[in-house]
């Protein structure tokens, strides 16, 4: 049976749990390679971009490295390689992605530091450049609207911050199970958040389809997340979305809510969240469709609560799986057969892949 982006989602749990089940072997050899390295350079694009940034935190929290995520055409075009740079990483589920590639490349000609890459196809074009490639472990996504890679290429870089803290000692080894049991956790509850969502949808369908924008508001870990919903909207429901950090909406795009715009907000447990949830009480005064996703339970109907015990570093892990799955169901029943294909000389015209494909 021909795979669909449904299919995908709904393999995600099994996925993830094969692995965590692999750690630490699967990360072990790029967290000794990264060991030590205090200012890395991530280069990814698309979903990959949105992955990395979803990951960065966690990563970064469990290493003490600070990780400047960059998208690679930019980079190779206009951006100078800093002398404080040690660490480089490509992030690519194809592998096949030019701009990775070349950004990695001009690296290669500059300088002498070594280069991971993160994909789904160890063999693919990226591995002529990198030393290292680590398998993000979801197998090759045949879908354009990229979820299971998503998932995967998150959870991988997460687990291979935890090894690399493990290694340097400043995570504990107790620290450690207590986070893979939080993973596990995690992992374990996404089949029960796919249904927990399409109940969700059910109850507001009728005024989710008939939207005419979305928008998604994030902050912190949680900002990779609205990132990765404005490209899977964008993708499959077709109309103008966005994905905005919670400051940054502040100025300026809070002056284009009317009615009928349609706004989710995202909370986890943080310094920042009161003024999350002070924005959602104002805007929901101009539009009546507003919608939260959050960790703790919710009696709120207009509420996907996960009833789940996660830190925020973590979350961004779970909480896309929502998103996912409302965009698989407005886009289809707005009558957008996701599996028919759209612009499939695309990728050829403007070379942005290095062999025919539809995924990052």
């Amino acid at each position: 049976m021909k795979p669909t982006m449904k299919s995908y989602i709904l393999e995600q749990e099994q996925m993830t749990t094969n692995i965590l089940s692999q750690y630490p072997s699967n990360v072990d050899e790029i967290a000794r390679q990264a060991l030590g390295r205090k200012h890395w350079i991530l280069l990814a694009t698309g979903s990959s971009i949105n992955a990395a940034q979803s990951a960065r935190y966690y990563v970064e929290k469990m290493t003490g490295a600070i990780l400047d995520v960059r998208e690679p055409f930019h980079f190779t075009n206009y951006d100078r390689l800093s002398d404080h740079i040690d660490y480089i990483v490509g992030v690519s589920q194809s592998g096949q992605s030019t701009s990775t590639i070349g950004a990695l490349e001009r690296i290669k000609q500059e300088s002498g530091l070594p280069i991971a890459a993160f994909s789904s196809d160890v063999q693919s074009a990226m591995s002529e450049v990198a030393d290292i490639m680590v398998d993000v472990g979801c197998g090759k996504e045949r879908v354009g609207y990229v979820t299971k890679g998503f998932t995967a290429t998150v959870l991988t870089l997460m687990l291979t911050g935890l090894r690399i803290g493990q290694l340097s000692g400043k995570v504990t080894e107790d620290e450690v199970q207590r986070q893979l049991n939080q993973f596990n956790l995690a992992c374990r509850s996404i089949n029960r958040i796919i249904t927990k969502t399409e109940s969700f949808y059910e109850l507001f369908k009728d005024e989710l389809l008939v939207a005419s924008k979305f928008t998604a508001i994030g902050y912190g870990p949680s900002v990779g997340t609205v990132n990765e919903f404005e490209t899977k909207f964008i993708e499959t429901v077709r109309v103008p979305t966005r994905g905005i950090e919670l400051e940054a909406f502040m100025h300026g795009p809070y002056l284009e809510v009317n009615k009928e715009h349609r706004i989710f907000f995202i909370e986890t447990e943080s310094k920042v969240r009161d003024r999350m949830i002070r924005l959602k009480q104002y805007e929901s005064k101009y539009t009546p469709y507003t919608y939260g996703i959050q960790l703790e339970a919710s009696s709120d109907a207009r509420t996907i609560g996960l009833d789940l015990d996660i830190n925020e570093w973590m979350a961004p892990l779970i909480l896309v799986i929502p998103f996912q799955v409302l965009a698989y169901h407005v886009a289809e029943d707005r009558g957008n057969n996701l599996s028919q294909r759209i612009y499939t000389d695309f990728g050829v015209a403007m070379s942005s892949k290095t062999a025919p494909g539809d995924y990052v």
